[in-house]
């Protein structure tokens, strides 16, 4: 801890604070698009992954979204019932589940591409400072998941 700044336990001063305020009010920020395109927010982070790749296994989807297949079960069943996605068993390993988008799942990206250009111009940052931020982020988090 020597020459690092004395460390402070009030509020502001918190990396994590600041991290959660600034994710719940990005996910608020997202509220208007997603009840345009009838998803949550969960909902559409595992639509986003299967966008860029499709017919995925549980267990990489979840890998992807840091989240585990207990959490991520319910989720895509609703996104089943809605009619994006399809869940079969892998007919080379019955023990894994893959989800394939269905034809409403691979047109709801139009629909939500249109949304979301509208909702990051209303933001009121550059692409340019979005993808710093992102970026600083991501070491951020990679940084994390080294040290646990």
């Amino acid at each position: 801890m020597a020459g690092q700044d004395k460390l402070s336990l009030r509020l502001d001063d918190q990396l994590c604070f600041a991290l959660y305020s600034a994710s719940h009010l990005m996910t608020r920020a997202y509220r208007p698009m997603l009840a345009a395109i009838g998803l949550t927010y969960p909902q559409y982070l595992a639509m986003l992954v299967l966008w860029e790749a499709d017919d995925l296994t549980v267990g990489a989807l979840g890998e992807r979204l840091f989240l585990d297949s207990g959490t991520l079960t319910p989720l895509l069943k609703r996104l089943e019932a809605l009619g994006h996605v399809e869940r079969r068993r892998d007919p080379a390993d019955e023990r894994q589940v893959r989800v394939r988008l269905t034809e409403s799942g691979r047109a709801l990206e139009a629909e939500a591409r249109k949304h979301y250009e509208t909702m990051v111009c209303g933001l009121g940052v550059s692409g340019e400072q979005i993808r710093a931020l992102r970026e600083a982020t991501v070491a951020f988090r990679r940084s994390l998941a080294a040290g646990a």
